[in-house]
């Protein structure tokens, strides 16, 4: 399939209509533990639940979040939140009390559908007053008993449809705003590079309250195919479920890659795959010889994204063996510019900040003018798009040959096993238990994970009440944020400012020095 040149966006739920008209209404476009659903029935389930929901929320704009496993209302929500005129905010089922509350406030959510045992670890006060909570079990069947069906929506294409919440390299997760127009076309130039059809099976392990883990499934509905979500515990989860359904498409984050390879998959859960693709990290040398050598039929892409864009570029499977380290080209409706130190497009091998322009640039951070100023600015003089462009902080270089390569980061995010931490989040934490009195949160570099999470501290002496601090976190942070590491320190090192020297602490713990 090809991407139209000039796209027209639609609202999102149409997604539903346009892969049943398309004929496909009698193949398989969900398929879940309890049965599975065909495109027809999908379609006939976005009108029902959005003619509920409608119902429970008639603000139109709400927000309304979901905090559960992968299941048929988590699945179908992004697109029935917009046809109800309300916005989703998907909220990571790994994370725990704190950062949900904070989400749950922020966002002014309306409505909260979860899983009993979710519902039950918040405490008061962490649930706007104004906000239901309802089970997600609850929910399905007050929407099927009432069946009211709801038409597709008239939204205009540049109304916000979901907030994304992300950690940065400080503060609290930030609501990332996305348009239909956002999602559409992200869905649209996604099934179109990666070349994807009817007969097409995802299998979707990543989170769906990741940017990249909500488009495996509207990617792989614009172009009729079917999605089989899946929530593991162990890699030998995804070979099994390859095997069984025929999947056809696979995407993970590199620390999930290296799991997988060290498995001895069968034929029949290999032989199926007819694309691999990755994000949320860089794939080694190696590790590409070693997804290779697994999976020889299947097509590889790595891929370079980031929330407040979506996805900005891909690397052509022909080139991987030859390019193994590049992040590509830009993806369709994408224009990547790279901007030097002077503000000017920086030449063949020089290093400059990624800028992306163009109709997959979010509409900001949810309330917070501030941060939306600092990374959303005006596009770079000569692009072809301009209006308002993301400026990623990250930097790369472009060489002769138009390949894009990663240099490195200015800010201090922590990227590991797929996510993205904020420092200040874990510092905060760890300040908070009272054990503590300066705390850095520091991304060691690690070959499985991406960065190992270290954290220094400064506090109590005393053995036993040190032993604390891991408790303490673990109550408070989600596990992929838990230090794999913990260093006590008497003294922090500082710079001229008299500041705390991350770059020195970074440094130490690399090579590898003693505390």
């Amino acid at each position: 399939m090809t991407a139209e040149p000039n796209p027209a966006p639609l609202p999102l739920d149409y997604l539903a209509e346009r892969a049943c008209a398309n004929g496909s209404g009698e193949r398989p476009a969900l398929v879940l533990r309890d049965g599975v659903l065909n495109h027809k029935a999908l379609k006939e389930r976005v009108a029902i639940l959005a003619g509920w929901l409608a119902r429970q929320v008639p603000e139109k704009g709400a927000r309304v979040a979901t905090w559960a496993a992968k299941g048929e209302l988590t699945c179908l929500l992004p697109l029935v939140a917009a046809r109800a005129g309300l916005v989703h905010v998907p909220i990571n089922p790994l994370l725990k009390r704190a950062q949900v509350a904070h989400i749950l406030a922020d966002s002014g959510s309306k409505m909260l559908i979860a899983t009993p045992s979710r519902l039950k670890s918040l405490d008061d006060g962490d649930v706007p007053a104004r906000c239901v909570q309802l089970e997600e079990t609850a929910a399905l069947e007050a929407a099927y008993e009432a069946r009211i069906e709801l038409e597709p929506s008239k939204a205009d294409p540049d109304d916000l449809c979901a907030i994304l919440y992300t950690s940065g390299s400080t503060g609290r997760p930030k609501g990332v705003m996305l348009s239909h127009a956002n999602l559409w076309l992200g869905a649209v130039s996604v099934a179109d590079y990666l070349g994807m059809a009817q007969d097409d099976v995802t299998l979707a392990v990543l989170p769906l309250s990741f940017d990249y883990g909500q488009n495996q499934l509207l990617s792989t509905w614009y172009a009729g195919g079917s999605v089989v979500p899946l929530d593991f515990l162990f890699p030998r989860d995804v070979s099994k479920a390859c095997a069984k359904h025929g999947i056809t498409t696979l995407a993970a984050v590199p620390p999930l890659w290296v799991q997988l390879t060290e498995l001895d998959w069968p034929e029949e859960a290999c032989t199926p795959l007819r694309r691999l693709t990755n994000s949320g990290g860089a794939l080694t040398t190696e590790l590409v010889d070693d997804l290779r050598a697994v999976f020889p039929q299947a097509d590889l892409y790595p891929m370079y994204g980031l929330t407040e864009a979506f996805r900005s570029t891909y690397l052509d499977p022909a080139l991987v063996d030859d390019h193994p380290t590049s992040m590509g080209k830009a993806i369709p409706f994408a224009e990547i510019m790279v901007i030097n130190d002077d503000g000017q497009v920086a030449g063949p091998g020089e290093e400059g900040e990624l800028v992306h322009c163009g109709p997959l640039v979010a509409q900001g951070y949810w309330q917070d003018d501030v941060r939306t100023a600092e990374r959303f600015k005006p596009a770079p003089e000569g692009s072809h798009y301009g209006g308002t462009a993301v400026w990623s902080g990250d930097r790369v270089k472009r060489e002769d040959n138009g390949l894009l390569y990663f240099v490195g980061r200015r800010d201090a995010m922590i990227k590991s096993a797929g996510n993205r931490i904020s420092p200040q989040e874990i510092e905060e934490a760890a300040i908070a238990t009272g054990l503590v009195a300066e705390a850095v949160a520091l991304g060691i570099p690690d070959e499985r994970l991406g960065h190992r999470v270290h954290l220094v501290v400064r506090g109590t002496l005393d053995p036993q009440e040190q032993s604390k601090l891991p408790k303490a976190l673990l109550r408070e942070l989600p596990n992929f944020m838990q230090p794999q590491e913990i260093h006590w320190r008497k003294a922090m090192p500082l710079n001229p400012n008299g500041k705390i020297d991350r770059t020195a602490l970074t440094r130490e713990l690399a090579e590898g020095k003693s505390s």
